[in-house]
């Protein structure tokens, strides 16, 4: 046993043992602090008695202080605050030593004799066994302290050494305990990994927005992988485009965005976002400082939120298109100081989410391209409206909400020779380029069969059914035909034939509503002739007509009849709202958008 005098000097040193990262990170996996514990008090009092002492304790030491889970005898204020500084601490040097010290007068050795628990705390004579972990690591000693010199007799070290050997197999069961409570909550957390991964592609898939896709991808991460999360995409130019961030903690949202928007314009040349969209190489910062984000951004702000988040530990991943081979932006978790620390468990899991997320957002890409091509394409075969000093005309296209396919709605308007104006509006069947195909071929078929022509709407519509039959154009498809023709007297007579399209509607100038309702005929295209009839009406000064497709009115949960009445009542009223904005509220009406919506609306002046 040492007898503490082999150091020259009895002032307060630092012992480097103390800080070692195995040592600590065992003692605070016995969840032990400066509290009361029964189990420890317990072996102080045993200490206590067994060994006559006044003051017993159970002593464990930090880097920076000693504390007692266990203890009795202390004076006031010390047995209150169950901790003591250093300059206090004849433990550490147990510690340090890693033998028992045994002391029976600590004023005559130097290692210990300028040492303030022998005037605070009364302490005289000392000895003190080692407590150690399951791997020797000497955590702290179990102590007995007398306020005079005593010769202590070996029963009483063996005795003392016994109740050590006991309180640290106490101990050791401690940090188990916490081992196999960290060893559930790993399989906790993994299981929810795996059911993260197993939904996130469905997630994903839920929507061709990328907007959409990132919020969705962020609150996915958030709490259950990290205390905060940024998603960032980049754009055509190689620069951030897009970003987005969440938070565990509703109150920081504001910070967390006000960070995600200064991603875009202040990270520095080191930042670790740009390193990974260069590289492809994710990074772990499995333990971090604000040092790494001011080392990467410019500026004081970024550096300023980040410790108002919170700001341990990081990782950075990039979202891959495996597709295409190419990286289009990055995943960022972070964690607070109140959270583990990120690891490479984290990092797998979120390399993952790094790789399918890049599925979907290079899916988005596409789509947005694609949608973009069609629009541009639908957009191109759809007529210039032509202007009347008798008729004022308004049309609306407006594509499905959810789909990036071209369709086959088409509305045509065209001036006669002899001044009558012709109408159309149609629906091929079908939501892809082939019906959009067909659905030009069938309007410069309108345009052919009717311009300069006379007959009657019926005869024209009889002719396109032959014309489609004839040149065996594979066309299925609804249309209403309208010729309208000035009166002489300040209105229009509506001529009209419906080949199996919704009836069109007119909004009287006295804001009445009434449908072009006749009995039903069958659909262009069909493979024996069939019989047309022409219809008539007319509209009076300030009346609406209204051709529309049946995307305005069709819902899937509801019968087509039931939307057109719906339609009806909306129009009830509208009769002196200028036609363009009368387009705008049909359309912007319109449930959820399930299908393409053509529009065309003629008011007699």
């Amino acid at each position: 046993m040492s007898d503490g005098t082999d150091r020259p000097s009895g002032r307060s040193v630092p012992i480097p043992g103390l800080g070692d990262p195995a040592r600590l990170r065992a003692l605070a996996e016995t969840r032990l602090a400066a509290t009361p514990d029964d189990a420890f008090d317990r072996f102080a009092r045993l200490v206590a008695d067994l060994l006559d002492v006044p003051v017993a304790l159970v002593s464990l030491v930090d880097a920076e202080r000693q504390f007692f889970p266990g203890e009795t005898g202390l004076p006031q204020p010390w047995a209150d605050r169950r901790e003591a500084p250093l300059s206090h601490s004849f433990c550490q040097h147990v510690v340090d030593l890693e033998t028992p010290m045994v002391l029976p007068d600590a004023r005559l050795y130097p290692r210990v004799r300028d040492n303030l628990a022998i005037p605070d705390l009364g302490v005289v004579a000392y000895a003190g066994m080692p407590l150690t972990d399951l791997d020797g690591r000497v955590l702290g000693s179990l102590c007995a302290i007398d306020s005079k010199p005593r010769a202590w007799t070996a029963a009483q070290l063996r005795t003392l050494a016994d109740l050590a050997a006991a309180c640290s197999s106490e101990l050791r069961l401690r940090i188990a305990l916490d081992g196999a409570e960290q060893a559930r909550r790993r399989a906790e957390e993994a299981h929810s990994r795996l059911a993260l991964l197993a939904g996130l592609s469905e997630t994903l898939a839920g929507t061709l927005d990328i907007g959409t896709a990132l919020r969705q991808l962020t609150a996915t991460m958030v709490p259950l992988l990290a205390d905060w999360c940024v998603v960032s995409v980049v754009g055509p130019d190689g620069g951030l485009h897009d970003v987005v961030a969440a938070h565990r903690d509703p109150a920081r949202a504001a910070d967390v965005a006000r960070f995600a928007q200064l991603m875009r314009t202040r990270l520095g040349p080191g930042s670790i976002t740009l390193t990974v969209l260069r590289t492809g190489t994710p990074v772990l910062g499995g333990a971090a400082t604000l040092a790494d984000v001011r080392s990467g951004t410019i500026g004081s702000e970024m550096p300023e939120i980040a410790e108002r988040l919170g700001f341990a530990s990081h990782l950075t991943v990039p979202v891959t298109d495996t597709g295409r081979d190419r990286v289009l932006g990055t995943v960022t978790l972070v964690n607070g100081p109140a959270r583990r620390h990120l690891d490479d468990g984290d990092l797998l899991t979120a390399v993952e989410i790094g790789r399918r997320a890049g599925q979907a957002i290079g899916n988005s890409s596409m789509y947005g391209e694609q949608r973009h091509v069609a629009h541009v394409l639908q957009h191109s075969m759809l007529p210039p409206l032509p202007t009347d000093d008798r008729l004022e005309l308004a049309a609306r296209y407006q594509p499905a909400a959810d789909r990036v396919e071209v369709g086959g709605d088409w509305y045509d308007v065209f001036r006669q020779p002899d001044g009558d104006l012709v109408a159309a509006i149609g629906d091929v069947a079908g939501h892809d380029i082939e019906a959009a195909a067909t659905m030009g071929q069938l309007r410069n078929l309108v345009r052919g069969n009717a311009y300069g022509r006379t007959d009657a709407v019926a005869d024209l519509m009889r002719h396109l059914d032959d014309t489609i039959r004839g040149l065996r154009i594979p066309a299925v498809a609804t249309a209403v035909l309208v010729r309208l023709r000035s009166d002489g007297r300040g209105g229009q007579s509506v001529a009209w034939c419906n080949a199996g399209h919704p009836a069109p509607l007119v909004v009287r100038a006295d804001g009445t509503v009434e449908a072009l309702a006749a009995p039903p005929e069958p659909l262009l295209g069909l493979t024996a002739p069939v019989r047309r009839t022409t219809h008539h009406a007319t509209l009076a000064g300030g009346d609406t007509l209204l051709l529309f497709s049946d995307g305005l009115v069709e819902r899937r949960d509801q019968p087509i009849d039931t939307g057109l009445d719906e339609l009806a009542d909306r129009l009830r009223g509208t009769e002196s709202l200028p036609l363009d904005r009368l387009c705008d509220l049909l359309v912007t009406a319109a449930h959820r958008r399930e299908d393409d919506i053509a529009l065309l609306a003629v008011r007699a002046r």
